[in-house]
């Protein structure tokens, strides 16, 4: 079982804010926290921390209902956008901790295990980064976003994203701004800039299309060095964007295997199920990828209005199956954290194409569960019994 305490020297404190969106959002939750024996969190208790992404209108307590969902829910929480380094340092030195201080202020006041995203991202960076050619500047900068963000957080954030989406399909290193100009050591450097900036803190390096071997084998050689040359490690993420097929079961029992056998627990990170249909060049989760030319067409957003129970009956069957697998390997796994509450907010409905609608998540778009919630809590949590 791989479930860390929190650490005592956290400042647990209650802010008069989170009194009021307490009060708020406790009347908007009656269909959920009422009407079952356990939460999500709960249920899964011991076996490993279940968690949202939540964006910044959850964060402010602007969506008092997601807020609740989230407190009654989950037991671990990562920033959807408001750490990323565009939002947090927009212009060079120039830092906008607003919305990051709320986020772990929330966490904090509800004993979670809080999660930093992401330190290191050549996507959704500021715009004076992307321009650079200066091995010695770029460095700089990165020393510098490392140490002020993951220090001002010491002792309350448990977990850092440090470096995303840093391989490519084959397994090689992606040719970002930061390989190009620090060349193929500078995920080890970045690790260690993290480390000394909070030894204590969980790093995590996290991407996504786990599930291809190649890509997986070359990120889990980079882990192994690590461990082997004592450079700190303490899992690796894997972004779950799947669909009601894809990844095999067994696909990804591969890869929970795998990386168990690298010497660290694997993290689901970004859980979603898309039930829509995707373009065949489609590739993971790289933001970047655009379809505009399939905007409009009915073939690619079948369900604009509601989702079929056929296909709820599906999506719940995929989450339930999913896991089932979770729980068979809790040994190996640290964190499972979706990729959103609920419906409306996910990057799903825009993604890869503009003005979708999809349904990838437990919650629907009025903050009702979904039958796939049911179905996730209707997994066996002691399978030997």
């Amino acid at each position: 079982m791989i479930i860390k305490m929190k650490r005592i020297k956290k400042i647990i404190y209650i802010s008069l804010v989170s009194v009021l969106i307490c009060t708020i959002g406790c009347a908007n939750m009656g269909s959920v926290s009422k009407n079952n024996n356990s939460t999500l969190s709960s249920h899964f208790k011991g076996l490993f921390h279940l968690g949202a992404a939540i964006n910044e209108e959850t964060i402010l307590g602007k969506d008092s209902k997601s807020v609740s969902i989230v407190k009654s829910e989950f037991n671990s929480i990562t920033p959807e956008n408001s750490l990323k380094w565009m939002y947090i340092q927009p212009k060079a030195n120039q830092f906008e901790f607003k919305a990051a201080d709320r986020y772990v202020q929330l966490g904090l006041e509800n004993d979670m295990y809080i999660v930093g995203h992401a330190l290191v991202w050549h996507n959704q960076l500021a715009d004076f980064m992307q321009t650079i050619n200066d091995a010695d500047e770029i460095q700089g900068y990165i020393a510098n976003h490392i140490n002020t963000v993951v220090s001002r957080y010491k002792g309350k954030i448990d977990a850092w994203d440090v470096v995303n989406e840093a391989f490519d399909e084959d397994g090689s290193l992606r040719k970002s701004v930061f390989y190009n100009n620090l060349g193929e050591d500078y995920i080890e450097d970045v690790f260690k800039l993290a480390e000394k900036a909070d030894p204590q803190a969980d790093l995590i390096y996290n991407d996504y299309n786990f599930y291809k071997p190649k890509k997986r084998a070359g990120i889990l050689k980079m882990v192994k060095k690590f461990k082997s040359k004592g450079v700190k490690i303490d899992g690796v993420g894997v972004q779950a964007h799947w669909d009601l097929k894809s990844p095999s079961i067994d696909q990804i029992e591969q890869i929970i295997l795998d990386v168990h056998a690298a010497g660290v627990p694997v993290s689901f990170t970004e859980l979603d199920i898309s039930v829509l249909p995707n373009p065949w060049e489609m590739v993971g989760a790289e933001v970047t990828q655009n379809f505009s030319q399939f905007e409009g067409d009915p073939k690619m957003s079948p369900y604009p209005n509601k989702l079929p129970s056929k296909v709820q009956k599906q999506l719940a069957k995929r989450y339930h199956d999913i896991f089932k697998l979770f729980v068979k390997h809790s040994d190996k796994i640290n964190r499972v954290t979706f990729w959103g509450v609920m419906d409306k907010h996910s990057w799903l409905n825009d993604w890869p194409i503009n003005g979708r609608t999809n349904y990838p998540l437990l919650f629907d778009r009025n903050y009702n569960p979904k039958p796939a919630y049911k179905s996730v809590l209707e997994v066996n949590t002691n399978p030997k019994n």
